[in-house]
């Protein structure tokens, strides 16, 4: 499970803040009409909007860059506005544990979408499976979490599951399948625009897909965080991490003397075309390597774990991180 580096400080937001300004306040919204939606973090709130469109009311718990979904501690507004919603999602694996602790019985009737068991990688780097309803009001089982391996560079960052899956194109294309299916059996009178929508948001997440499939082939990266591992992935880059490196960081520990050496060695003799850092969890080591990157003249693209202000939705967020990394790959 990645954790947070202890620069990021506590949540910034005293309560949560909403998508497309809806908030998540004290009392229940008023009835509009809506179907009102809860997500933990505004990037999966953020695709169920671009499903639902003018006919969902999304806010999202975590929608500040500095936001911790690992250590955030759930406010009383949570629990009120989690009870109100008909529909709710979360990551699932591990990230966002303290959303699936509000969900209880005054939850049952709502729809229940948990993005990482829809994408099969809870017992390894599987496709994700072509069913993703496990009854009507739960989109999905809690997965177990359990760890899988993949083979990696043997110097490199031997990744296990990753719970990032919203940075995985398939995974998203199910979480939005699933949300336009929930969404039309709590409104089957705008069903069909649901699906409409799906379907719009989905073809151009495929085509966003293949501007960066492949263009990382016999190319080697380092990552100061294994934040965009399936982007990574999807470009068929190769992650050369030392492992260590990605250890201490996730762990907030400090980083092994010769882990810092390695990543050095291979910035400033261009071991690596580009450097992927997580502008949201930096500290004073990945902002050293971020300046040897910079001083090296390797290419330096940054990603994030929520969307950040100014972006508009997820595609919109996505392909500005797609397109810096085409062009960190010199593709």
């Amino acid at each position: 499970m990645t954790v947070r580096n202890a620069l990021l400080g506590a949540v910034a937001a005293a309560t949560a803040v909403a998508l497309t300004a809806c908030g998540v306040q004290d009392t229940p919204a008023q009835d509009n009409g809506k179907i009102k939606v809860v997500a933990s973090t505004n990037v999966w709130g953020s695709v169920v909007k671009a499903v639902g469109g003018d006919d969902v009311e999304v806010s999202a718990i975590i929608d500040d860059p500095s936001g911790d979904p690992h250590s955030y501690e759930s406010k009383p507004a949570d629990l009120a506005a989690v009870r109100d919603a008909r529909l709710v999602i979360f990551n699932g694996g591990g990230y966002d544990d303290f959303f699936a602790k509000l969900l209880g019985p005054d939850t049952e009737s709502a729809k229940k979408i948990e993005a990482f068991p829809l994408s099969g990688k809870a017992d390894g780097h599987d496709e994700p499976e072509p069913e993703t309803s496990a009854g009507p009001e739960t989109s999905a089982e809690p997965g177990t979490g359990e760890e899988g391996h993949e083979e990696g560079h043997e110097e490199g960052h031997d990744h296990a599951v990753n719970e990032h899956v919203w940075y995985d194109f398939a995974t998203v294309r199910l979480v939005a399948d699933q949300a336009a299916a929930d969404l039309g059996a709590i409104d089957p009178a705008k069903k069909a625009v649901f699906e409409a929508n799906a379907k719009d948001f989905t073809t151009k997440l495929t085509e966003l897909e293949q501007r960066v499939e492949g263009k990382g082939a016999g190319k080697k990266v380092i990552a100061t965080e294994a934040v965009a591992h399936y982007l990574l992935d999807t470009a068929g880059v190769e992650d050369v991490t030392p492992e260590s490196f990605s250890e201490a960081v996730e762990n907030e520990a400090d980083i092994p003397a010769a882990a810092l050496a390695d990543v050095t060695r291979l910035i400033e003799q261009k071991q690596v075309v580009a450097l992927v850092n997580n502008a949201q969890t930096e500290n004073a080591a990945t902002r050293q390597v971020v300046d040897k990157a910079k001083g090296a003249g390797v290419p330096v693209t940054e990603v994030t774990e929520t969307l950040p202000e100014g972006a508009t939705g997820y595609l919109d967020w996505m392909t500005k991180q797609v397109d810096s990394l085409v062009g960190a790959l010199g593709a």
